[in-house]
């Protein structure tokens, strides 16, 4: 695959590695009317391979008005403080909750 060019202002931050996507693609695709992973995946095929990179990609979803990933939820239902959020304190908690079993993160097939 032939290194691409980025123009002035865009960044390299790399969500997917298999596909050489990087977040402003992503950004782009969310822009322009994605607001699932699998849309995101149909134009430029992010979490079709690995699937590693679907969390962030649904995290992205959530940041730009697309419905949370179900993780975050989980994460906000449960009281864990959010890792970005840097003047919240943590709940205090005398014994934590049990957590539920997590479903592994599969690639997206795309039709």
């Amino acid at each position: 695959m032939p290194h691409r060019r980025f123009t002035p202002g865009e960044t390299a931050m790399y969500v997917c590695m298999c596909h050489a996507v990087t977040e402003d693609q992503v950004k782009k695709a969310i822009d322009g009317g994605a607001n699932t992973p699998r849309q995101i995946a149909k134009g430029c095929k992010a979490g079709t391979d690995c699937g590693s990179c679907v969390r962030r990609i649904q995290a992205l979803l959530g940041e730009h008005g697309a419905r949370p990933c179900p993780t975050a939820r989980l994460a906000a239902k449960l009281g864990l403080a959010d890792p970005e959020a840097q003047d919240v304190p943590a709940p205090a908690a005398a014994k934590p909750a049990p957590m539920a079993p997590v479903a592994p993160v599969l690639p997206l097939r795309v039709a």
